[in-house]
């Protein structure tokens, strides 16, 4: 990263969505059908006892809690002993929401049933900290524990922050990610008001029939470390966190920036930041929610920023849907398993490109390739723009 004096290396990480529990079923979803026919997607029979010390921890705990904590389990688990001390390891994570379901609940409580029956755990489980705060607590990291909260690009906002903390020296290691599980029937109800969500059910990144996203769940948590560290203890390093970058569109509340202007600068602030020139790029993990502005907007902004051809880019919202918050997360852990894999995952759904889509889109199957640095996008409500560019170890 730009000026650092550590390099940022990814050790662990883990993952929860719909589409599989666990880094290799996710992949295994990641290469299987996309969605059609639905508006919202969920992980079905989510049982979140395994990831807890007892059945009351996990009532107290709302879903985008013990989405987080089940994430952070794989992760450690990979990672392996962290042998830093816990004023030197720290918690970065992102979320868009935070404990909705908790709070949708307890107003139907509080209608139904009045005041005195409200859960006395409604303000810890859904203030949008609860889920990086836990993973503080479990594992007792005692540096910085805060939470990005900035829609759709929380989650990558929040890798970018916590690989500065390393790069700069203030951490030795650092937990990062997001998490995100809002499907309560008021949020869908106001994202399909507003028009956001597909009306055929159907997620379709880039296709020309795109006609809005699918609502989705899910988290993925990284361990970062200091590449020398890490090496020092032996750690199997899955890959580097090359560079970062945030700006804002200051354009409009929902709408992105007409041309993708700020996503453009945002791609060019990370390529500086990781030292890279465009043509290093061998992969874009778009955005891609399959909403027609967003798609075009950023398809705009990775074709003035890389040429033609582009790098090939791929988006699994097809797949995993739309998860707000954790979307960043999802999209790096699929970045890594792509460079372990050697394979790019298609666009799923995705058949015709639009006429507006003038990028290099991995569609039908998977695409062989050679690990290279990648660049993952995502960009939220609110003119909020993020990017991060990841490779592989070496």
């Amino acid at each position: 990263m730009q000026g650092a004096g550590h390099r940022v290396a990814i050790t662990g990480y883990g993952v929860v969505a719909p589409c599989g529990l666990g880094k290799d079923a996710f992949w295994r979803g990641l290469l299987g059908p996309g969605i059609t026919s639905a508006k919202t997607v969920e992980i079905a029979d989510w049982d979140p006892l395994p990831y807890f010390s007892n059945p009351k921890e996990a009532r107290r705990s709302d879903r985008v809690e013990q989405f987080a904590l089940a994430a952070a389990q794989e992760a450690f688990a990979m990672s392996g002993d962290l042998p830093y001390e816990p004023a030197r390891m720290g918690s970065i994570f992102g979320t868009g929401i935070g404990g909705l379901r908790t709070l949708e609940e307890q107003v139907i409580t509080r209608v139904e049933k009045g005041e005195r029956r409200v859960s006395p755990f409604l303000v810890p489980m859904m203030m949008s900290n609860a889920a990086g705060a836990a993973i503080s607590m479990r594992y007792h990291l005692q540096g910085p524990a805060e939470t990005i909260c900035t829609a759709c690009a929380a989650a990558t906002h929040a890798m970018g922050y916590a690989a500065r903390l390393v790069a700069w020296g203030q951490c030795d290691a650092v937990v990062t990610g997001g998490a995100e599980s809002a499907l309560t029937l008021t949020a869908v109800a106001g994202f399909a008001n507003m028009t956001a969500l597909s009306s055929s059910g159907c997620s379709k990144p880039f296709d020309s029939t795109r006609d809005g996203f699918v609502f989705g769940e899910g988290a993925a948590v990284f361990i970062f470390e200091r590449w020398d560290a890490a090496v020092a203890r032996g750690a199997n390093i899955i890959a580097e966190v090359l560079g970062a970058a945030s700006n804002a569109d200051a354009h409009h509340i929902t709408a992105p920036s007409p041309g993708g202007v700020g996503a453009q600068a945002c791609m060019r602030s990370a390529l500086h930041d990781a030292r890279l020139q465009p043509s290093d790029i061998k992969q874009v993990n778009a955005h891609g929610t399959s909403t027609p502005l967003n798609d075009s907007a950023e398809a705009q902004a990775v074709a003035a920023v890389f040429g033609s051809p582009t790098p090939p880019m791929t988006s699994i919202k097809g797949v995993t849907g739309h998860p707000l918050g954790a979307a960043g997360a999802l999209e790096a852990a699929a970045v890594l398993l792509s460079f372990e894999h050697r394979l790019i995952p298609p666009t799923a759904n995705t058949s015709t490109l639009g006429d507006d889509i003038a990028c290099d889109v991995v569609i039908g199957e998977p695409r062989a390739w050679t690990p290279g640095p990648t660049i993952s996008n995502n960009f939220g409500f609110g003119g909020h723009n993020g990017s991060v560019i990841l490779g592989p170890a070496n």
